[in-house]
């Protein structure tokens, strides 16, 4: 035996007659014996009466009347009609008696012979077998029955049980259903060889059909009885009768609760949680507690045979606590709590928690295991002790990991509940709570135990993802919302080398210095080939660690990019634009912490956003490079190494940043150029300041690159058209000029440029005016100081003409220097197309031959004479527009009009007779020129008054 599902009463025992029937009616035993009576038995100790919804009792029973002759025939099968209070017997026939004084009210003679009946209480019919024929009989309400319907069928019916509005009838070894309505059957399966048909009706209105009688699996027997000669088994409302020969047995229900004492005791935890799902809905708390002790008891019984999944199953349906079942793993260590939890108690036998912390036999710590469980000379023992740990930490982790929805949710709502209490200045200093702060080491405490609670969870699921070797598991739980105790976990990392998991440790406590120092660190040891870290860190990482903190803390992100703005400045860079952080503070922090950057970081600012970069920061980008420049400019002016075409880096990215940006002050750069050196950025400096007839001199004099002054041209002459500047082609000419200057003026350029610098000469126009030029003299000096003198870059036709004609001039200077003649007509034949060819004509030597200026003046012939052509075609088209105009006003004007006695003003609707007329634009509109005239000066009125109302 199993348990104690039922208890076996014997109620009524010595019987003087055979037993052929049994019922049961209220507390009252009815049973129907050999000879023909009908012994009715009650309980000895309750001599009051009860009515039929008594239960029977456990006690036995003695006899209160015998009903001599109640039957002529043994009894076949009899059963107590409640809602109708009567007896249905089955004997020679079927009888109705009345309850409680069993007297006969109605036979039915038809049933003679009958085998089989089934009573449906809910319409009041009542179906029955005699040999093969079923039988359909309906209560009238009062004493008498109806017959309904006969049906024939195959053979003799052995059971048979109403099933809605049709019969279901065990024939043979089949089952067949019976239509109640027209008499049709249709088979349902068969019984089997050895098993007769057996239908029996189920409380829930379903059918119970017997096929196969033997147990199995998963049906184990639960309880035996052993009774001998049972013959009769009826079903009554507490309790199950047994009839024997000559006795009456009760099979009595256990109470659940005992029975779950029982089952647990044994240890069928199984059976006794599935009997806790029976206990009525009343009994919710007893059932919960109930339930949650066997979980608690199945789960510790699960743990030490090795089951550890199943037995984190049974810990989570018991809504123990986590710390209970934390306590039996030693080697995962728990923050300490303020929360005081009581005591698991089990309402069966006692508590649960005498089982001890270790009480396995396993240790579960992998790191230390226990000497006293494992062997140091027996591997195979350290084998199977590592990989039972690994299995109990296994199922472990998917515990906690189904605790930890629910405990985050209540922490988080907890942690939001406190902010908004404190937004409305509610006092929390009574409450003991804790809270992660968000910066700085260790924990205050703020808040009551739900966020206590998850900081236990999510430390030992933690450790036990890390003991496990699930890094990668352990990375994701801190990079999500966690609430890891700090001192504990930071230590396990350390230990372990979980470099990666401590960063974001650190991360998710908003320990950034911490974090950004040990990340410098592994970046640092990544790049020593003997490290020993397993994943390869790099700068990038420290840039991408820097990117969210932009905004609430740009010193420490200024502080720690200075550590890699060598290794990767292009994502430095980046970080401080998508950051935001602003650039005059970003180069502050770099001339006073890595003034060796600060150029590079203006560089790369300027070339991924130009409009980033103010002018103060680019002028003082322009004076790193200028200041570097000179320093290597003094340098090889020491080595006596000097050359004006050699250039460094510095000094190209310095061209470059005169050339392409505009923030810095040209006048002020100049001051701090050295008078006889680096004439090509004085050259761009003079360009900035509109000043091109000296910057084209220190191209054609000091550098002696007509290239690059006819560029500068270029370059002066597609910014003056673009902004439809006046005389765009006066650039080409001042070059012209300056090729046509003696070289012995390259000395009076450089004067210009000191007085110009001077303090007393800030301005351009006092430079230009500082220059003597003698009104008299030859043509040739007056050529020269029309040039040198110019206070304009602006050359005029008057200029030239009154500085030369076409015959002036000497190939020669005074001082026997040659012009640049051959620039100059190289200059013509490039350019003719940019050039006024009547200025450049007046400038060149009456010596220049006409042969050298044929590629000047060839294209130049072709340009006018086509541009002459064309103007002769158009004057040509617009005189044949203008016949083509006036032919078709010819036209309109010989439209004829014919007037009739008819014909009306449209104006006035009077006939138009011989008075003057007028005839609109389309010819057909005909009104009085009188009226016309008067319709146009009120218009004119009306129109004078709008514009009156709008003034």
């Amino acid at each position: 035996m199993v348990h104690s599902a039922y208890d076996c009463v014997e109620l009524v025992a010595d019987c003087p007659s055979k037993i052929d029937a049994v019922e049961s009616y209220g507390s009252k035993l009815l049973a129907a014996c050999s000879d023909g009576s009908l012994r009715i038995y009650s309980p000895q100790s309750h001599s009051q009466p009860s009515d039929h919804h008594s239960p029977l009792h456990q006690e036995p029973y003695a006899l209160e009347k015998t009903l001599a002759g109640f039957a002529r025939r043994p009894l076949i099968s009899m059963e107590v009609l409640h809602s109708r209070e009567l007896l249905l017997s089955l004997s020679e026939s079927i009888a109705f008696h009345r309850l409680p004084s069993f007297e006969t009210f109605a036979v039915i003679t038809k049933a003679k012979g009958a085998n089989a009946f089934d009573w449906d209480d809910r319409r009041g019919f009542l179906c029955f077998a005699r040999q093969k024929r079923v039988c359909i009989f309906r209560h009238d309400g009062g004493r008498g029955f109806v017959e309904v319907k006969e049906f024939g069928v195959p053979d003799v019916v052995k059971s048979m049980c109403w099933c809605g509005e049709n019969i279901c009838l065990g024939i043979r070894r089949e089952y067949v259903i019976l239509n109640a309505t027209n008499g049709a059957l249709s088979e349902v399966f068969t019984s089997g060889r050895l098993a007769p048909p057996l239908v029996v009706s189920l409380p829930s209105g379903e059918l119970l059909l017997g096929k196969i009688r033997s147990l199995r699996d998963p049906y184990p027997l639960i309880q035996t009885v052993v009774l001998r000669n049972v013959r009769h088994i009826r079903h009554s409302n507490n309790s199950t009768i047994l009839a024997l020969d000559n006795s009456i047995h009760g099979l009595f229900p256990v109470p659940l609760g005992a029975q779950i004492v029982q089952l647990t005791a044994s240890g069928n935890f199984e059976e006794a949680l599935s009997l806790c799902k029976l206990l009525p809905p009343e009994d919710a708390s007893l059932r919960a507690a109930k339930e949650g002790s066997i979980h608690i008891r199945y789960a510790h019984y699960l743990f030490e045979n090795g089951n550890y999944e199943e037995a984190m199953e049974h810990f989570l349906a018991s809504q123990v606590d986590i710390t209970y079942v934390l306590s039996l793993y030693p080697s995962i260590i728990l923050p300490k709590t303020t929360i005081v939890h009581e005591p698991e108690k089990l309402d069966i036998y006692g508590d649960a928690s005498y089982l001890p912390r270790g009480s396995s036999g396993l240790s579960d710590d992998m790191e230390y295991p226990s000497t006293s469980h494992m062997l140091e000379s027996d591997e195979h023992v350290a084998l199977e002790s590592k990989k039972t740990s690994h299995n109990m930490l296994m199922a472990l982790i998917k515990y906690l990991q189904k605790k930890r929805n629910s405990f985050i949710e209540k922490a988080t709502a907890e942690g939001t509940e406190e902010v908004v209490l404190d937004a409305v200045g509610n006092n929390f200093a009574s409450y003991n709570r804790f809270k992660k702060t968000n910066k700085g080491r260790g924990s205050i405490p703020i808040s009551s135990g739900a966020r206590e609670m998850a900081s236990i969870l999510d430390t030992a699921l933690l450790q036990a993802l890390l003991l496990t070797g699930q890094s990668s598991a352990a990375l994701e739980l801190l990079r999500g919302l966690n609430y890891c105790d700090l001192k504990i976990c930071e230590e396990i990392l350390q230990k372990g080398n979980h470099h990666a998991a401590l960063l974001e440790l650190y991360k998710c406590n908003s320990l950034h210095r911490e974090a950004l120092e040990l990340l410098h660190k592994l970046v640092e040891e990544s790049k020593s080939s003997q490290s020993e870290i397993t994943h390869r860190f790099k700068p990038e990482d420290i840039v991408e660690y820097l990117k969210p903190l932009c905004g609430t803390d740009p010193i420490l992100v200024l502080e720690f990019s200075m550590l890699v703005l060598e290794s990767c400045p292009t994502q430095t860079i980046e970080l401080f634009l998508s950051g935001n952080i602003p650039a005059d503070m970003v180069n502050s922090y770099l001339k006073q912490h890595s003034p060796n950057m600060q150029a590079r970081y203006l560089e790369l600012m300027l070339a991924m956003n130009e409009n980033a970069i103010s002018g103060n920061l680019q002028s003082e980008m322009v004076n790193i490079y200028l200041s570097e420049v000179l320093d290597w400019y003094t340098d090889l002016c020491a080595q006596q190494k000097w050359d004006e075409k050699v250039y460094s880096p510095t000094r190209k990215k310095l061209l470059s940043a005169l050339e392409s940006i505009s923030g810095y002050n040209p006048e002020t750069l100049l001051k701090r150029f050295p008078p006889d050196a680096l004439y090509e950025e004085r050259a761009i400096l003079l360009g900035k300041m509109n000043l091109h007839e000296l910057a084209l001199s220190l191209y054609v004099h000091k550098l002696n690159v007509p290239e690059m002054a006819l560029s500068y041209c270029d370059r002066v002459y597609e910014s003056m058209h673009q902004t439809s500047v006046k005389y765009p082609n006066n650039i080409y000419l001042t070059l012209m000029q300056i090729y046509l200057n003696p070289r012995r003026t390259t000395a009076s350029f450089e004067d210009k440029i000191i007085n110009m610098l001077s303090p007393q000469n800030t301005t351009t126009r006092k430079v230009g005016s500082a220059t003597s030029v003698k009104p008299k003299g030859t043509r040739v000096t007056k050529k020269i100081a029309s040039i040198e003198g110019a206070e304009d870059t602006k050359v005029s036709s008057s200029s030239t003409d009154s500085s030369r004609s076409d015959g002036d001039g000497d190939e020669f200077s005074e001082d026997g220097s040659t012009i640049m003649l051959d620039k100059v007509l190289d200059l013509l034949g490039r350019r003719w197309d940019r050039i006024n060819g009547a200025h450049a004509l007046k400038l060149l030597p009456r010596e220049t031959k006409l042969q050298d200026l044929l590629s000047f003046l060839g294209p130049l012939v072709r340009k006018s004479s086509e541009m002459q052509r064309n103007c002769s075609v158009i004057k040509s088209l617009r005189q044949s527009e203008n016949l083509q105009v006036k032919d078709e006003l010819y036209s309109q004007r010989k439209a004829a009009v014919k007037i009739s006695s008819e014909s009306m003003c449209s104006l006035c609707h009077k006939k138009i007779g011989t008075s003057v007329f007028a005839v609109y634009p389309n010819g057909s509109t005909l009104v009085h020129f009188v009226c016309f005239r008067d319709s146009q000066n009120m218009k004119a009125v009306a129109k004078g008054s709008q514009m009156r109302r709008r003034l």
